[in-house]
């Protein structure tokens, strides 16, 4: 009879540490690098394996990219970079938030400082000569930001005069866009290196106006509806990609898959709901992802 319980004891041991074995794999939580398996010698493989990412972001975009009073990021941006490293398999703890100003986001990945950069980043064959693209994941336009009481300024023609300042940031689409537009881009284009310093200088009035993406400018109204508005519709398309290494495309492979799986089980319209759609910005269908 002693025989008969011992083994039974070693039979459920045997079969308890069999349940634990087992229970490594848990769907994507991100608890350990036990929890996902890729291929040898990939990115997803090494970052996996490291459990901690390095992600390049905005931290001055009011619904994509803003640095909380957790003294974290915050945004449509930083959610959806979550959804990334959480199909990695690593805890969103083990996340290095790196700030990625427009002007060095090519410079950030080139460099090696970061692992991907998710920051309002419009893809373009211009940026294609540097890194590669993910995506994409959201298409906002181009627009202005203009004071509430502004009747004088009505959409990117109103600058042909050459009267009126506008202000963006340096190294980024919309900056080299609204060149186009401008009477004289010397005294007419004012450039910084944040959104914020161009919206202040709105408000203070060293500027007539900003220009960016849509819903970067609808964050900003957002914050102070008595001081802000829209100046006529988005004149321009601009697609956001997740930017990484040129010559990784197997990264890239893996990310259209994460952002594919996102919109499928509902996670891309959850983390625009939480963050930039509380704004009022149009979510509309997915954009198609391009696999080139």
């Amino acid at each position: 009879m002693r025989i008969k319980r011992v083994a039974a004891v070693a039979a459920v041991a045997a079969l308890a540490l069999g349940l634990t074995a087992c229970g490594g794999d848990d769907g994507g939580e991100g608890t350990g690098a036990g929890s996902k398996s890729f291929t040898a010698g990939t990115t997803m493989e090494k970052l996996n394996k490291a459990q901690k990412i390095k992600v390049g972001t905005k931290f001055d975009q009011p619904g994509f990219g803003l640095k909380g009073l957790s003294g974290k990021p915050e945004g449509f941006d930083v959610e959806i970079a979550k959804i990334i490293v959480k199909e990695l398999g690593i805890p969103e703890d083990k996340i290095e938030w790196v700030e990625a100003p427009s002007k060095v986001r090519e410079d950030v990945i080139v460099n090696g400082t970061v692992d991907l950069v998710a920051a309002t980043y419009t893809i373009n064959d211009k940026r294609k000569e540097r890194i590669a693209f993910a995506g994409p994941y959201y298409e906002a336009g181009q627009n202005i930001l203009v004071k509430k009481d502004d009747t004088t300024i009505t959409g990117p023609d109103s600058f042909k005069d050459g009267t009126k300042k506008v202000c963006s940031v340096t190294g980024s689409t919309p900056a080299e866009t609204i060149k186009q537009y401008v009477k004289d881009v010397g005294s007419q284009l004012v450039l910084f290196d944040t959104y914020d310093k161009c919206r202040d200088a709105l408000k203070g009035g060293q500027v007539n106006a900003v220009t960016t993406d849509n819903v970067i400018l609808l964050g900003y109204i957002a914050k102070d509806e008595a001081s802000f508005k829209l100046a006529g519709s988005n004149f321009t398309k601009e697609p956001y990609g997740i930017g990484v290494k040129k010559e990784d495309a197997d990264f890239r492979s893996f990310i259209n898959d994460t952002l594919d799986k996102a919109v499928s089980d509902g996670s891309w319209k959850k983390a625009w709901d939480g963050t930039a759609g509380k704004f009022g910005a149009e979510l509309g269908s997915a954009p198609t992802i391009n696999r080139y």
